[in-house]
């Protein structure tokens, strides 16, 4: 039978296990786990908010405790991994190049894009690559103006930009954050599959990609971001439907796909004392509609909500513990005096047992800290008094 039931609670611990957010430490090079990390997930989304460690590296820290920031650097001038747009700007596995093809074709053909660039200039700055190799922006002038206003970029950014997004340029590394193109054709390796996926394909792609990644998806969740495909994806889950390759899951009002295999997760325990400060761009909490129906936690980040309009806090971090979403904190690190400053902590009324959880959350805080290029950390004066007495105990 190819539709089932099941509880909340354990819809919540297979998308945990596929997320191997809580997973334990696993065995070989760590660069090797990072890699692996990446092909699991399927991306990894790029911030450049820094208040504390940028996305990319928090999300893989969580699914690795031996990561260090340079082994992505690595795997990227490796070409192991690449930079592209997902549902955002993401690193991506090698192996899954193929699939940005569509989108890459879209742009070309002048969709897809919210900013223009001159096709004279577009043909300048790739003649300048392909003959002085790979190049930043910095590298060519601006036009004579000096200043720009927030957000916009000048004329040969928006060149560079438009040949990464058509796919004539990668990003080979990134110095001090600032990317750095190069020709694709000396890039991209020989041996990665660059045939063009149908429609078809690319929608069995991505649902076989998702529901490995998250264990249990919908249409709109696999097609997330991805405009025009959610008709094509609903096909393809049905037809696997009919053969059994996934079963329908339906979780209260909610009906869910997954894999055979993801509902073999179930079997599996999971550590409900392990505790993890998310990145507010985490693979496991990016969709904000899916983690409210899954786990009752209405989560916004506020970094773009006005001051006087935020409720928990610039950069605020979703924690997981209980394998629940249980709280929201804001931190902030100040690397030269080495101190992580936690300037939020609003708990939800979820936590029955707050011993035990304040007990997980100094443990991690400690690793965190570290990992943030911190000492120590303390509490600001915002924390409730409840928040601090209980932290400070």
């Amino acid at each position: 039978m190819n539709r089932v039931s099941i509880s909340l609670k354990e819809a919540r611990k297979i998308a945990l296990h596929s997320q191997k957010v809580l997973s334990v430490k696993e065995k070989g090079r760590a660069i090797d786990v990072t890699r692996s990390v990446i092909q699991h997930l399927g991306y990894i989304q790029i911030d450049t908010i820094s208040v504390i460690e940028r996305a990319h590296h928090h999300t893989l820290w969580n699914r690795n405790p031996r990561y260090q920031p340079s082994q992505l650097d690595k795997l990227q001038r490796q070409c192991n991994v690449f930079e592209y747009w997902s549902h955002a700007a993401a690193y991506l596995p090698i192996e899954d190049y193929r699939i940005c093809l569509p989108n890459m074709e879209l742009v070309k053909k002048g969709n897809r894009l919210w900013f223009k660039a001159d096709p004279k200039l577009k043909k300048k700055v790739l003649e300048r690559i392909r003959v002085e190799g790979p190049l930043q922006s910095k590298d060519f002038e601006n036009n004579g103006k000096t200043k720009l206003p927030m957000w916009e970029w000048k004329p040969a950014k928006y060149a560079l930009e438009t040949l990464f997004m058509e796919g004539e340029l990668m990003v080979v590394r990134r110095e001090k954050f600032q990317k750095v193109y190069d020709l694709r054709d000396r890039v991209l390796p020989d041996h990665v599959d660059r045939s063009m996926p149908d429609t078809r394909e690319l929608c069995e792609i991505l649902v076989d990609r998702y529901l490995a990644a998250n264990g249990i998806g919908t249409a709109a969740q696999i097609s997330y971001l991805r405009k025009g495909l959610k008709k094509s994806v609903e096909e393809v889950l049905l037809d696997y439907l009919e053969t059994g390759r996934v079963l329908a899951c339906k979780v209260r009002e909610l009906t869910y796909y997954a894999t055979p295999r993801s509902l073999d997760l179930l079997s599996t325990p999971i550590s409900r004392s392990r505790l993890k400060i998310l990145s507010p761009f985490d693979n496991l909490v990016i969709q904000r509609k899916r983690i409210s129906a899954l786990f009752g936690f209405d989560y916004q980040i506020e970094c773009y909500v006005p001051e006087e309009k935020r409720k928990f806090g610039y950069f605020c971090l979703p924690v997981l513990w209980n394998a629940e979403l249980v709280a929201r904190m804001d931190c902030k690190a100040d690397r030269k005096a080495g101190i992580l400053t936690i300037r939020s902590l609003v708990l939800e009324d979820s936590i029955k047992k707050q011993e035990a959880f304040f007990q997980s959350l100094k443990n991690e805080l400690d690793k965190f800290s570290l990992f943030n290029g911190c000492t120590s950390w303390q509490l600001d004066k915002a924390c409730g008094s409840s928040v601090r007495g209980m932290l400070a105990s």
